[in-house]
């Protein structure tokens, strides 16, 4: 591809919604260069990792692969961008993760192939490729920028940018290709199984008022959705000012069974009836949504907070409470509070004893802004009666 071809294909990619997050080990250095190089590479690409020893290979995926370069490993790289591009993309975008891992032209002769793999993993679509590079063809360099154009062709393939893509390989050096489609049912399957953390369903009718990459997150079961759940996170929002309002309903609860695919498409269509954004995860605790969602801000009752600074749910331990609510704190997690009915009394954030170290963590909801006193469980009760 000439540099003309190359920049007019980036700039594409750049202007396309989808953020990406890309593991490369043993080649395709060149293709940052390519994207970072051209005006607006901020819209694409969220992070680069570079796992290139084995250390920082086995720690990226959590074990040790069977074998450093191949197709599952590759795969892998692409799965766990792509978790990790969930948690640090802006509300409602796209996600990509990227996958590549080679070996090709080093200092010292390879006695095996000189190849590389890569992979590209959507929401809805999973796709492998493997080439076979004519050994003896090419120096490091060359081989570096074949593998190179074949990435930044596959990001732009999953990226749905249409490129007119000129090869450099050879007529025996025949990419060997694969893909994968996921449907809804699938996608919450792999949720459920934790193979994914979680699925937006960006459904919302409205437009953030700023560039935020922060979430203001009510989390709940919504069993059903009421009118309080929908205006309390617009009260938060109004207060909180900066950032994307959405809900958050963990399909895994700490006390019941996980819910099935049926029932959380069930609950989905409550929120696409009111056209708010929900994100559903396999989360139930909020020390573990402060590590899903970093830098959010989550809307919780005074009945949570009775919960949540309450060393009884930190096996008695009150060191322990403050030690899990700091990591918390460190990930940019604040609390807005609205005021609820605690064991036949109205609550509010100043009725708490907070820990020093924790209090600005915390930020009252108004009661004059919000009250009201309906619940899930009471409509659930009357609907029984």
């Amino acid at each position: 591809m000439t540099d003309g071809c190359i920049r007019a294909l980036v700039e594409a990619i750049h202007s396309s919604p989808t953020q990406a997050v890309l593991h490369l080990s043993g080649g395709a250095s060149q293709t940052l260069g390519m994207l970072m190089s051209v005006p607006g590479a901020s819209n694409t690409v969220l992070e680069c990792l570079i796992p290139y020893s084995r250390m920082s290979m086995i720690q990226l995926l959590g074990k040790v692969p069977n074998q450093f370069v191949s197709r599952q490993t590759a795969e892998e790289m692409a799965l766990v961008a792509y978790n990790r591009a969930l948690k640090i993309s802006k509300p409602g975008s796209p996600v990509l993760g990227v996958g590549f891992t080679g070996s090709l032209v080093s200092s010292r002769p390879k006695l095996g192939d000189h190849r590389f793999h890569l992979s590209t993993r959507t929401s809805n679509r999973l796709w492998i490729s493997t080439v076979t590079l004519a050994k003896g063809l090419r120096n490091r360099e060359q081989e570096e920028r074949v593998s190179s154009h074949v990435l930044l062709k596959a990001i732009a393939d999953a990226c749905k940018v249409p490129e007119t893509f000129v090869s450099e390989l050879t007529e025996d050096e025949v990419p060997d290709e694969c893909e994968e489609h996921f449907d809804e049912n699938q996608e919450l399957e792999q949720l459920l199984s934790g193979k994914i953390c979680f699925k937006v369903y960006p459904v919302s009718t409205e437009t953030p008022t700023s560039d935020t990459e922060r979430k203001i997150i009510l989390s709940g079961s919504f069993n059903p959705l009421h009118e309080g759940h929908v205006k309390l996170l617009e009260v938060a929002a109004s207060i909180f000012g900066d950032g994307y309002p959405c809900f958050e309903l963990s399909a895994v609860n700490a006390d019941k069974p996980p819910l099935t695919v049926s029932q959380i498409k069930d609950r989905v269509q409550q929120f696409e009836k009111v056209g708010k954004t929900v994100i559903i995860s396999n989360q139930p605790y909020f020390y573990k949504k402060a590590e899903l969602f970093p830098g959010s801000a989550f809307v919780i009752g005074a009945d949570t907070v009775v919960r949540l600074i309450n060393p009884k749910y930190y096996g008695g331990d009150y060191e322990k409470m403050v030690e899990t609510l700091a990591g918390c704190k460190r990930t940019g997690t604040v609390f807005l509070v609205g005021g609820r009915n605690v064991d036949g009394v109205f609550k509010v954030l100043e009725d708490f004893e907070i820990p020093e170290e924790l209090r600005d963590m915390f930020i009252p909801i108004p009661p004059e802004s919000f009250r009201i006193d309906i619940s899930s469980t009471e409509i659930r009760k009357n609907k029984v009666i």
